[in-house]
């Protein structure tokens, strides 16, 4: 658990590839430094042909412009960073952080300033005297990194630029959220009713840190749970949460007359299946991903900002994300050992909780403007088709109703909620065949 938790930190971390870069940065230095081309080789004339103080005073303009332009890389990754924040939701500038390219051209920066800066130690210079000779294969690699940062400058304004567009946003979204769904969701012992409620006699264990509820890997702790013959049900579900010293899961023995567990006998495989950070990630937390679209949509469809549109766009990648989950088995997990005894609980949401939160607050804001309600019942439309039973097209309906009793509401003019009326009536249609 310590281990995935200090990747997942290593990912979001601007500094980990510019120091691994000047690292490799230094070391190629010292290896070129050590080299001689002999007079005559064919890389003779793709060196470097100025004398020392050339050198020198090449080396001296590269780190002084490097210096310029990892200023200016930083300044445009803040404005984009602040941009995101009030203009689409604070929740996504993990996003940014995780970027690869930003990293990357970050590194590439920082290693051609910290090689071109190393080169001053030796170039021209021997045991603190002048000299004429230096090592030309070390100077020219200096200029291919430098051609190499102007080429990577382009591309990082071409990328940033991108990237801060709100479909750029958006599909980013979208796509670690289908691939949480994809990876991370269970799909075998998930139940929606008859899940175990902790007894009277049920003893917990103690959360050992405040924060979210980062993971959840419920094999060490299955195996901990039959050891002790003991039931361990996680009160938390992903993304929620916690504070330290209060119930993060309550073990129980089939009755009141078997001995008391104790508690201290699961409590670190409870610690290493269940990770608490103090921000939600994407990891494992479907919900988180549809919490990130919705407040793209809810911020578009703010006083301060009335920009519909975008809360129909966002509509239509949630719809990827609600059809994606309407299509497999949602609930609690119910897992148990080899034996088949049941060890492990751990609570999950339904479908009803995540149409809930992926159309209602959209509903709320948007509910005096027509398309944004018909997007929201193309996308309910979606879902339902989709759905794997009854239960779940009977959750969608309900909410297609919200949406009918929103716009018969607010919507003002006849002539605008007509079209609302009908196709809401229609999706009802579509449900209930």
């Amino acid at each position: 658990m310590r281990q995935t938790g200090t990747r997942d930190y290593l990912k979001g971390a601007l500094w980990v590839y510019p120091t691994v870069a000047a690292v490799l940065a230094l070391a190629a230095g010292s290896v070129l430094s050590s080299i001689d081309v002999p007079p005559g080789s064919w890389l003779e004339p793709l060196l470097f042909q100025g004398t020392a103080d050339d050198a020198r005073s090449l080396l001296i303009g590269i780190s002084g412009t490097m210096m310029t332009v990892i200023a200016l890389v930083l300044g445009l990754t803040l404005v984009a960073l602040q941009l995101s924040s009030t203009q689409f939701s604070p929740r996504i500038l993990r996003n940014f952080l995780q970027d690869r390219v930003n990293q990357v051209v970050l590194s590439v920066f920082v290693a051609t300033f910290v090689y071109s800066t190393a080169g001053l130690y030796t170039v021209g210079i021997n045991s603190g005297r002048r000299t004429d000779e230096y090592p030309q294969l070390a100077v020219t690699l200096a200029i291919a990194l430098m051609f190499a940062s102007l080429i990577v400058l382009v591309y990082f304004v071409h990328h940033i630029s991108h990237s801060i567009q709100v479909d750029q946003v958006m599909v980013t979204i979208e796509n670690r959220t289908m691939l949480a769904i994809e990876h991370d969701l269970p799909t075998k012992d998930v139940y929606t009713e008859g899940i175990p409620l902790p007894p009277a006699w049920a003893v917990p264990v103690r959360a050992y840190r405040s924060g979210y509820v980062q993971t959840l890997h419920p094999s060490s702790l299955v195996r901990a749970a039959s050891a002790a013959g003991v039931v361990v049900s996680v009160v938390p579900m992903v993304g929620e949460h916690v504070l330290a010293d209060e119930p993060l899961a309550w073990l129980w023995r089939p009755t009141a007359d078997d001995p008391t567990p104790d508690p201290a006998a699961v409590a670190g495989a409870v610690q290493d299946a269940v990770r608490i950070g103090f921000e939600r990630t994407a990891e494992q937390d479907v919900a988180f991903g549809i919490r990130q679209l919705a407040d793209v949509a809810v911020k578009a469809l703010s006083p301060a900002v009335n920009d519909p549109y975008t809360g129909i766009q966002a509509l239509e990648h949630i719809s990827v994300v609600l059809t994606a989950l309407a299509s497999r088995s949602l609930g609690s997990q119910l897992v148990p050992d080899d034996s088949g005894a049941l060890r492990v609980v751990l609570r999950g949401r339904d479908l009803e909780y995540l149409v809930e939160l992926a159309t209602g607050q959209i509903r709320r804001y948007g509910r005096d403007e027509p398309r944004v309600l018909q997007a929201l019942l193309r996308t309910l439309r979606r879902t339902g088709y989709f759905c794997r039973d009854d239960e779940g097209r009977a959750v969608v309906a309900r909410h297609v109703r919200l949406v009918i009793e929103a716009a018969r509401t607010n919507v003002g003019q006849q002539g605008d909620l007509a079209p609302v009326i009908e196709h809401g009536e229609a999706v009802l249609r579509d449900l209930t065949r």
